[in-house]
């Protein structure tokens, strides 16, 4: 795709996620007045709403990968890369919610492989460096943090600094909410 041509994909998918988390019903010519776009321009680009979704999936799931992988998961400090993957993962779920509740097909479900296996391999150097007991199922561990992320995002949306979002679920994560 030419230059301009990824800008208009990329204009598109951003309305798209602000229409559709706003009104999950709306349509493609709402979605294309969003995006400063003639209808037949986001007909040309998605020839289905479905595709269209499809696509928003496909790219948050790579927005996704890419915080991941911005934290160094494989070589920071096990709770530094857990804090920075924990804020990273919250400015995209928040900023791409709709799109992220999809369930992912195809190249979204490998992108979100890739991204189970990068947390499963940090909860595996946090246990190996005592960050998490020895004696945690690092699956258990895992789930329960992207529950955490996920009621972060929920409870989040009110402006909450993100910072201080990621430094409360590494800590509810590692010390849990016991006296």
């Amino acid at each position: 795709m030419r230059a301009d041509s990824e800008r208009t994909v990329q204009v598109i998918l951003e309305a798209a996620e602000r229409v559709l988390r706003a009104d999950p019903a709306a349509s493609m010519a709402q979605i294309a007045e969003a995006a400063g776009v003639a209808r037949t321009t986001v007909h040309r680009r998605f020839a289905s709403r479905e595709a269209l979704v499809e696509a928003m999936a496909v790219w948050a799931a790579e927005q996704f990968r890419d915080a991941v992988a911005a934290a160094r998961p494989d070589s920071a400090p096990p709770l530094v890369a857990l804090h920075q993957v924990t804020v990273n993962v919250l400015r995209v779920k928040a900023d791409w919610g709709f799109a992220m509740s999809r369930t992912a097909v195809g190249e979204g479900e490998c992108i979100h492989e890739e991204v189970r296996q990068a947390c499963v391999r940090l909860f595996q150097r946090a246990k190996d460096s005592g960050a998490l007991r020895s004696d945690v199922d690092g699956e258990w561990a895992r789930r329960v943090y992207y529950a955490l992320i996920h009621e972060a995002v929920e409870v989040g949306q009110g402006g909450d600094d993100v910072d201080e979002l990621a430094a409360r679920v590494v800590d509810t994560l590692l010390t849990g909410v016991g006296a």
